[in-house]
Protein backbone atom coordinates (compact mmCIF):
# COMPACT_ATOMS: atom_id res chain seq x y z
CA UNK A 1 0.00 0.00 0.00
CA UNK A 2 1.04 3.39 -0.86
CA UNK A 3 -0.24 6.52 0.92
CA UNK A 4 0.11 10.43 -0.14
CA UNK A 5 -2.46 12.47 2.76
CA UNK A 6 -5.78 10.07 2.42
CA UNK A 7 -5.08 8.38 -0.96
CA UNK A 8 -4.23 5.10 -0.18
CA UNK A 9 -3.46 2.56 -3.39
CA UNK A 10 -2.69 -1.11 -3.40
CA UNK A 11 -0.25 -2.25 -6.57
CA UNK A 12 -2.81 -2.16 -9.56
CA UNK A 13 -4.76 0.73 -8.03
CA UNK A 14 -5.17 4.77 -8.46
CA UNK A 15 -6.64 6.76 -5.50
CA UNK A 16 -7.79 10.30 -4.93
CA UNK A 17 -7.68 12.51 -1.71
CA UNK A 18 -6.59 15.11 0.26
CA UNK A 19 -3.37 16.49 2.33
CA UNK A 20 -4.52 18.63 5.20
CA UNK A 21 -2.28 21.32 5.87
CA UNK A 22 -3.71 23.81 8.39
CA UNK A 23 -7.14 25.39 8.74
CA UNK A 24 -8.41 28.33 6.53
CA UNK A 25 -9.78 31.30 8.43
CA UNK A 26 -13.16 30.08 9.03
CA UNK A 27 -11.18 26.89 10.82
CA UNK A 28 -11.94 24.66 7.91
CA UNK A 29 -8.88 22.16 7.07
CA UNK A 30 -7.00 23.20 4.14
CA UNK A 31 -7.27 20.06 1.61
CA UNK A 32 -4.75 19.83 -1.22
CA UNK A 33 -6.20 17.82 -3.60
CA UNK A 34 -3.73 14.15 -4.10
CA UNK A 35 -3.67 11.24 -5.61
CA UNK A 36 -1.40 8.14 -5.84
CA UNK A 37 -0.86 5.82 -8.85
CA UNK A 38 0.38 2.92 -7.60
CA UNK A 39 1.69 0.27 -10.34
CA UNK A 40 1.13 -3.20 -10.57
CA UNK A 41 4.99 -3.71 -10.59
CA UNK A 42 7.51 -2.33 -8.65
CA UNK A 43 9.80 0.86 -9.74
CA UNK A 44 10.88 4.03 -9.43
CA UNK A 45 8.58 7.16 -7.69
CA UNK A 46 7.75 10.20 -9.86
CA UNK A 47 6.12 13.09 -7.74
CA UNK A 48 4.22 15.73 -9.75
CA UNK A 49 2.69 18.65 -8.89
CA UNK A 50 0.51 22.05 -10.26
CA UNK A 51 -0.01 25.10 -9.07
CA UNK A 52 2.40 26.52 -7.14
CA UNK A 53 1.72 29.60 -8.42
CA UNK A 54 -2.41 30.20 -8.23
CA UNK A 55 -2.49 31.87 -11.52
CA UNK A 56 -0.98 28.87 -13.56
CA UNK A 57 -3.21 26.77 -14.31
CA UNK A 58 -2.22 24.40 -17.37
CA UNK A 59 -0.46 22.22 -14.91
CA UNK A 60 -3.64 21.27 -13.36
CA UNK A 61 -5.36 20.99 -17.20
CA UNK A 62 -2.59 18.38 -17.43
CA UNK A 63 -3.38 16.20 -14.43
CA UNK A 64 -7.40 16.58 -15.51
CA UNK A 65 -6.53 14.70 -18.94
CA UNK A 66 -3.49 12.35 -17.77
CA UNK A 67 -4.53 10.57 -14.66
CA UNK A 68 -7.98 8.72 -16.38
CA UNK A 69 -5.86 7.69 -19.20
CA UNK A 70 -3.04 6.38 -16.39
CA UNK A 71 -3.72 2.59 -15.88
CA UNK A 72 -2.36 0.93 -12.88
CA UNK A 73 -1.74 -2.48 -14.28
CA UNK A 74 0.36 -1.28 -16.80
CA UNK A 75 2.76 0.90 -14.84
CA UNK A 76 5.62 -0.23 -13.07
CA UNK A 77 6.53 2.30 -9.91
CA UNK A 78 4.34 4.53 -8.42
CA UNK A 79 3.16 8.28 -9.54
CA UNK A 80 3.05 10.47 -6.72
CA UNK A 81 0.44 13.93 -7.54
CA UNK A 82 -0.43 16.85 -5.67
CA UNK A 83 -2.64 18.39 -8.19
CA UNK A 84 -3.03 21.91 -6.30
CA UNK A 85 -0.40 23.42 -4.23
CA UNK A 86 -0.99 27.11 -3.60
CA UNK A 87 -4.44 26.35 -2.26
CA UNK A 88 -5.16 29.86 -1.39
CA UNK A 89 -4.03 31.50 -4.29
CA UNK A 90 -6.01 29.21 -6.76
CA UNK A 91 -9.21 29.95 -4.85
CA UNK A 92 -8.89 33.60 -6.23
CA UNK A 93 -6.88 33.06 -9.08
CA UNK A 94 -3.84 35.25 -8.05
CA UNK A 95 -0.12 34.39 -8.64
CA UNK A 96 1.02 34.49 -4.93
CA UNK A 97 -0.61 33.19 -1.56
CA UNK A 98 -3.21 35.98 -0.37
CA UNK A 99 -2.68 34.82 3.14
CA UNK A 100 0.86 35.76 3.39
CA UNK A 101 1.69 37.33 0.34
CA UNK A 102 4.34 35.07 -0.89
CA UNK A 103 5.43 33.38 -3.66
CA UNK A 104 4.76 30.47 -2.79
CA UNK A 105 7.55 28.96 -5.38
CA UNK A 106 9.92 30.72 -3.45
CA UNK A 107 9.70 29.16 0.31
CA UNK A 108 11.19 25.50 -0.47
CA UNK A 109 12.25 23.24 1.24
CA UNK A 110 9.45 24.84 3.75
CA UNK A 111 8.88 24.70 7.59
CA UNK A 112 6.43 22.83 9.09
CA UNK A 113 5.49 25.02 12.22
CA UNK A 114 5.72 28.01 9.69
CA UNK A 115 4.19 30.71 8.09
CA UNK A 116 0.97 29.44 5.72
CA UNK A 117 3.30 29.08 2.53
CA UNK A 118 6.38 27.53 4.35
CA UNK A 119 3.82 25.02 5.19
CA UNK A 120 2.34 24.57 1.76
CA UNK A 121 5.96 24.08 0.54
CA UNK A 122 6.99 21.40 3.38
CA UNK A 123 4.41 19.35 3.02
CA UNK A 124 4.49 19.14 -0.59
CA UNK A 125 8.70 19.11 -0.05
CA UNK A 126 7.97 15.86 2.02
CA UNK A 127 5.70 14.53 -0.48
CA UNK A 128 8.79 15.17 -3.17
CA UNK A 129 11.53 13.95 -1.30
CA UNK A 130 9.77 10.38 -1.40
CA UNK A 131 10.70 10.62 -5.30
CA UNK A 132 12.96 9.14 -7.66
CA UNK A 133 12.33 12.41 -9.80
CA UNK A 134 10.24 15.47 -9.43
CA UNK A 135 7.98 17.32 -11.83
CA UNK A 136 7.09 21.03 -10.57
CA UNK A 137 4.28 22.09 -13.42
CA UNK A 138 4.21 25.67 -14.49
CA UNK A 139 3.40 28.36 -16.91
CA UNK A 140 4.80 31.96 -17.76
CA UNK A 141 1.97 33.49 -15.31
CA UNK A 142 -0.63 35.12 -17.39
CA UNK A 143 2.08 36.30 -20.11
CA UNK A 144 2.65 35.09 -23.47
CA UNK A 145 5.07 32.29 -23.04
CA UNK A 146 6.64 29.85 -25.27
CA UNK A 147 6.49 25.88 -24.37
CA UNK A 148 9.72 25.74 -22.03
CA UNK A 149 11.64 23.48 -19.54
CA UNK A 150 13.90 25.08 -16.46
CA UNK A 151 16.05 23.73 -14.81
CA UNK A 152 17.35 25.66 -11.78
CA UNK A 153 20.05 23.37 -9.42
CA UNK A 154 23.18 25.45 -11.79
CA UNK A 155 25.09 24.06 -14.57
CA UNK A 156 27.99 23.06 -11.49
CA UNK A 157 24.94 21.29 -9.97
CA UNK A 158 25.99 17.34 -8.92
CA UNK A 159 22.65 16.43 -10.69
CA UNK A 160 22.35 19.02 -13.00
CA UNK A 161 22.98 16.24 -16.20
CA UNK A 162 20.57 14.40 -14.46
CA UNK A 163 17.90 17.26 -14.83
CA UNK A 164 19.23 18.24 -18.43
CA UNK A 165 17.93 14.32 -19.54
CA UNK A 166 14.95 14.85 -17.56
CA UNK A 167 14.23 17.71 -19.11
CA UNK A 168 15.32 16.13 -22.61
CA UNK A 169 13.07 13.61 -22.02
CA UNK A 170 9.83 15.99 -21.16
CA UNK A 171 10.96 17.05 -24.85
CA UNK A 172 8.65 20.92 -25.04
CA UNK A 173 11.84 21.55 -27.72
CA UNK A 174 13.05 24.29 -25.33
CA UNK A 175 15.31 24.72 -22.57
CA UNK A 176 16.36 27.19 -19.75
CA UNK A 177 19.30 26.20 -18.37
CA UNK A 178 19.43 28.64 -15.73
CA UNK A 179 20.54 28.41 -11.61
CA UNK A 180 17.01 29.68 -9.98
CA UNK A 181 16.12 32.04 -6.90
CA UNK A 182 16.37 30.70 -3.44
CA UNK A 183 13.12 28.75 -2.23
CA UNK A 184 12.14 27.28 -5.89
CA UNK A 185 11.59 23.36 -5.46
CA UNK A 186 13.63 22.77 -8.86
CA UNK A 187 16.31 24.65 -6.82
CA UNK A 188 15.94 22.68 -3.33
CA UNK A 189 14.78 19.08 -4.67
CA UNK A 190 18.64 18.71 -6.20
CA UNK A 191 19.82 19.14 -3.32
CA UNK A 192 18.28 16.55 -1.56
CA UNK A 193 19.71 14.13 -4.69
CA UNK A 194 16.14 14.48 -6.69
CA UNK A 195 16.28 15.41 -10.22
CA UNK A 196 13.71 18.04 -10.56
CA UNK A 197 12.52 20.36 -13.89
CA UNK A 198 10.01 23.21 -14.16
CA UNK A 199 8.27 22.67 -17.43
CA UNK A 200 6.87 25.96 -17.86
CA UNK A 201 3.96 25.10 -20.19
CA UNK A 202 3.30 28.35 -22.20
CA UNK A 203 1.06 31.52 -20.86
CA UNK A 204 -2.65 31.48 -20.81
CA UNK A 205 -5.16 33.63 -18.39
CA UNK A 206 -6.95 30.21 -17.74
CA UNK A 207 -6.57 27.01 -19.91
CA UNK A 208 -4.43 27.10 -23.25
CA UNK A 209 -5.24 23.50 -24.91
CA UNK A 210 -1.96 23.65 -26.65
CA UNK A 211 0.32 23.75 -23.82
CA UNK A 212 -1.58 21.80 -21.78
CA UNK A 213 -1.26 18.76 -24.49
CA UNK A 214 2.38 19.29 -24.65
CA UNK A 215 2.60 19.07 -20.66
CA UNK A 216 0.81 15.63 -20.96
CA UNK A 217 2.93 14.02 -23.66
CA UNK A 218 5.85 15.83 -21.67
CA UNK A 219 4.87 13.52 -18.55
CA UNK A 220 4.44 10.42 -20.64
CA UNK A 221 7.56 10.62 -22.18
CA UNK A 222 9.30 10.44 -18.41
CA UNK A 223 7.12 7.84 -17.72
CA UNK A 224 8.45 5.85 -20.87
CA UNK A 225 12.19 6.78 -20.57
CA UNK A 226 12.25 6.08 -17.03
CA UNK A 227 10.40 2.90 -17.38
CA UNK A 228 7.25 3.25 -15.78
CA UNK A 229 5.28 2.93 -19.09
CA UNK A 230 6.90 0.53 -21.78
CA UNK A 231 7.95 2.56 -24.98
CA UNK A 232 10.61 4.72 -25.43
CA UNK A 233 10.93 8.60 -25.72
CA UNK A 234 11.70 10.34 -28.60
CA UNK A 235 14.88 12.41 -26.83
CA UNK A 236 14.89 14.90 -29.57
CA UNK A 237 17.63 17.63 -29.39
CA UNK A 238 16.26 21.01 -27.29
CA UNK A 239 17.30 24.50 -27.79
CA UNK A 240 18.85 25.77 -24.22
CA UNK A 241 19.19 29.03 -23.31
CA UNK A 242 20.98 30.15 -20.16
CA UNK A 243 20.19 33.83 -20.03
CA UNK A 244 17.33 36.68 -20.32
CA UNK A 245 17.76 39.99 -21.66
CA UNK A 246 14.36 41.44 -20.55
CA UNK A 247 13.08 45.08 -22.44
CA UNK A 248 10.85 47.66 -21.10
CA UNK A 249 9.31 50.31 -22.16
CA UNK A 250 10.97 53.65 -23.64
CA UNK A 251 7.77 55.29 -23.60
CA UNK A 252 4.12 54.58 -22.75
CA UNK A 253 1.47 53.77 -25.63
CA UNK A 254 0.82 50.51 -27.06
CA UNK A 255 3.22 48.20 -28.26
CA UNK A 256 3.73 46.21 -31.62
CA UNK A 257 5.75 43.34 -31.69
CA UNK A 258 7.40 42.35 -34.91
CA UNK A 259 9.11 38.46 -34.55
CA UNK A 260 6.56 35.83 -33.04
CA UNK A 261 7.36 33.93 -30.21
CA UNK A 262 10.13 30.77 -30.58
CA UNK A 263 11.35 32.83 -33.70
CA UNK A 264 15.15 33.34 -33.56
CA UNK A 265 16.49 36.89 -33.42
CA UNK A 266 19.42 38.57 -34.21
CA UNK A 267 21.06 41.62 -32.54
CA UNK A 268 20.03 44.75 -34.31
CA UNK A 269 16.80 43.03 -35.25
CA UNK A 270 13.74 45.59 -34.51
CA UNK A 271 11.90 43.81 -31.62
CA UNK A 272 8.98 46.09 -30.92
CA UNK A 273 7.44 49.19 -31.72
CA UNK A 274 5.39 51.73 -29.34
CA UNK A 275 2.92 53.64 -30.84
CA UNK A 276 0.42 56.72 -29.70
CA UNK A 277 -3.59 55.24 -30.08
CA UNK A 278 -3.71 56.27 -33.18
CA UNK A 279 -0.61 54.37 -34.55
CA UNK A 280 2.00 57.15 -34.87
CA UNK A 281 5.39 56.00 -33.95
CA UNK A 282 7.07 57.27 -30.70
CA UNK A 283 9.72 54.69 -29.77
CA UNK A 284 11.09 51.60 -31.69
CA UNK A 285 13.34 48.90 -29.77
CA UNK A 286 15.81 46.73 -31.24
CA UNK A 287 17.23 43.25 -30.09
CA UNK A 288 20.75 43.53 -28.09
CA UNK A 289 21.73 40.57 -28.49
CA UNK A 290 21.30 37.04 -30.54
CA UNK A 291 18.56 34.44 -29.27
CA UNK A 292 14.90 33.34 -29.28
CA UNK A 293 11.68 35.51 -28.67
CA UNK A 294 10.78 33.77 -25.63
CA UNK A 295 8.10 36.05 -23.37
CA UNK A 296 5.89 39.08 -23.83
CA UNK A 297 3.40 41.00 -21.51
CA UNK A 298 -0.04 39.84 -22.84
CA UNK A 299 -1.80 43.24 -22.93
CA UNK A 300 -0.76 46.08 -25.31
CA UNK A 301 -0.95 49.42 -23.05
CA UNK A 302 2.30 50.38 -21.38
CA UNK A 303 3.83 53.10 -19.02
CA UNK A 304 7.16 54.06 -19.59
CA UNK A 305 9.81 51.41 -18.38
CA UNK A 306 7.31 48.36 -17.53
CA UNK A 307 8.35 45.13 -18.87
CA UNK A 308 7.60 44.59 -22.22
CA UNK A 309 9.21 41.48 -23.27
CA UNK A 310 12.23 39.02 -23.09
CA UNK A 311 14.91 37.14 -25.29
CA UNK A 312 16.70 33.80 -24.45
CA UNK A 313 20.39 34.52 -24.83
CA UNK A 314 23.52 31.92 -25.16
CA UNK A 315 21.78 29.77 -27.42
CA UNK A 316 22.90 26.25 -28.17
CA UNK A 317 21.60 22.51 -28.74
CA UNK A 318 21.90 19.44 -26.54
Amino acid sequence: MTSLGTATAAPGEIATGRMHVGETRDGSAVGLPVAVVNGREDGKTLYVQAVSDGDELNGAGVLTRLVPTLDPDAISGTILLVGIVNYHGFQVAEHRNPIDDTKLNRAYPGEEAGTTSERLAAATFAAASRADLVLDLHQGSTSRMIDETRIRCGTRHRLHEACLELAKAFGCGHVLDQKGPDGQLARAAPDEGIPTIDPELGGAVGWDEGSIQVGVEGVRNVLRHYGFLDGTAPMETQTRASGFDQYGAPAGGLVHFEPDLGERVAAGDHLFSVTDVFGTVKERVSVDSDGIFWRTRRLPQVATGEYVCSVGTTIDSY
